[in-house]
C-alpha cells in the first residue's frame, strides 16, 4: 500500500477497488488499460455515476506519479462526455476527495463522474445499491458509446 497523508487509510488487501481490480469482486467495467480502470459505482448517485481509477492502489492523490495523473486525467475526460450524452444529463459533477474529513469512503483514489440534473440536489455518494440489471444495462450503453 501506498502511504497515506491521513492515518486512517485501510490496507490494500481490504480495498474492494482492489479487489475489482483483480477479478476477486464483480464490477461493471466500462474500460481497462495498464494504468487505469473505468467502472460503474455500485450505489450511484444518478444512473450512469462511473468511476475512474488507477490499476495501482493509491490511498489519495499525494502518492500518483505524473503518468498516472496523465492517464487518470485523459481517461476522466475521455468518459466524461460519454457519460453526460449517454445519460441525458444537463450537467456532470467531476470529483475527487482525499480522506475521511473530505468525505472518502473508499480509500483507493478515484475520480467520480456524476450525472447531474436540474432540480435534483447535488451529491458525490448515493446511499443504496442499484440492480445488477440497472447497472448492465447501463454498462452496457456506456460501453457501445466507446466505439
Amino acid at each position: 500500500m501506498q502511504g497515506g497523508l491521513f492515518g486512517d487509510e485501510t490496507a490494500t488487501e481490504n480495498c474492494i477497488f482492489c479487489k475489482i481490480i483483480s477479478g476477486k469482486a464483480p464490477g461493471h467495467i466500462l474500460y481497462r488499460d495498464d494504468e487505469v480502470m473505468c467502472f460503474l459505482d455500485i450505489a450511484p448517485v444518478s444512473a450512469g455515476h462511473t468511476l475512474v481509477i488507477p490499476i495501482k492502489h493509491h490511498d489519495n492523490i499525494f502518492t500518483l506519479n505524473n503518468s498516472e495523473v496523465s492517464a487518470l486525467a485523459i481517461q476522466t475526460r475521455r468518459f466524461a462526455p460519454i457519460v453526460k450524452r449517454v445519460t441525458g444529463a444537463d450537467g456532470l459533477g467531476v470529483h475527487q476527495l482525499n480522506g475521511r474529513a473530505a468525505g472518502q469512503t473508499v480509500f483507493h483514489y478515484h475520480t467520480h463522474l456524476i450525472p447531474c440534473f436540474h432540480g435534483k440536489p447535488m451529491q458525490i455518494h448515493g446511499r443504496k445499491p442499484a440492480s445488477q440489471t440497472a447497472l448492465a444495462e447501463m454498462a452496457e450503453r456506456l460501453r457501445a458509446a466507446l466505439k
